[in-house]
């Protein structure tokens, strides 16, 4: 009956410990409902500077001399993202060949990448490190978890909190990063592309919009490891 009892109780700390993190979910979904708007909107607009996504792609990564990267289209909406490993810009099909002034906000973006790749801009390379165990700890960290609390093993807890820890660490890194490299696509823009003002305003609002969605990850995150830290207090309790 006591082990009953205890299991019930873990099982009431897991499901009112969600409670914290109802915030983060909230702003998730509006951060990706903003968006996704943005987005929309100005993928209507037709940029005066008369390059498709794959051509501005090319030319400012030439300009860069950074002409080995390749470019390759990706299925999907704003799927885009540059591969430091594979060394190429894959564009979704909604940049690739469109000349909106969301669809060139977005690529140059994805070019403020491989620019923090060619600087070994610390933020990224730190990124790049922590993601072997970022990854592990995003899909076994809560099993090996809750593996401890059932099986009441302190060391497989602390184990699961150490890797979502990891989790949380690339979470904060990223922000650096993605802030980063849309100041450096609306430079480029202004500078390599001489985007006029308005287009910029227009670009600036995507990619304020798209860096409240790395916020809310970073913030569900965070709640994440505070749910974490409180359902394994109460388990020693």
């Amino acid at each position: 009956m006591k082990f009953e009892t205890r299991e019930v109780s873990k099982s009431v700390d897991y499901y009112s410990s969600m409670l914290i993190v109802i915030p983060a979910i909230i702003f998730a979904t509006l951060a990706q409902s903003a968006v996704s708007a943005t987005f929309s909107k100005y993928s209507q607009v037709r940029s005066g500077t008369g390059y498709t996504g794959k051509q501005l792609a090319r030319m400012l990564l030439d300009s860069h001399g950074l002409s080995a990267i390749t470019i390759e289209p990706v299925q999907g909406v704003l799927s885009d993202h540059f591969d430091p490993k594979q060394r190429v810009v894959r564009l979704s099909e909604s940049t690739f060949q469109n000349s909106s002034v969301a669809s060139l906000g977005v690529v140059a973006h994805e070019v403020g990448h491989v620019m923090q790749m060619q600087e070994k801009y610390a933020p990224m390379l730190l990124r790049n490190a922590v993601v072997p165990v970022a990854q592990f700890g995003s899909s076994f960290s809560w099993l090996i978890f809750f593996g401890g609390l059932f099986l009441s093993i302190p060391l497989l807890i602390q184990v699961g909190i150490g890797l979502f820890l990891s989790v949380v660490a690339f979470s904060l890194v990223t922000l650096p990063v993605e802030f980063n490299a849309s100041r450096r696509a609306l430079n480029l823009l202004q500078t390599r592309v001489l985007m006029s003002q308005d287009e910029l305003s227009m670009v600036k609002k995507v990619l304020n919009a798209a860096a409240m969605t790395y916020v809310a990850s970073t913030l569900m995150a965070v709640l994440n490891l505070v749910r974490m830290l409180m359902i394994s207090r109460r388990s020693g309790d």
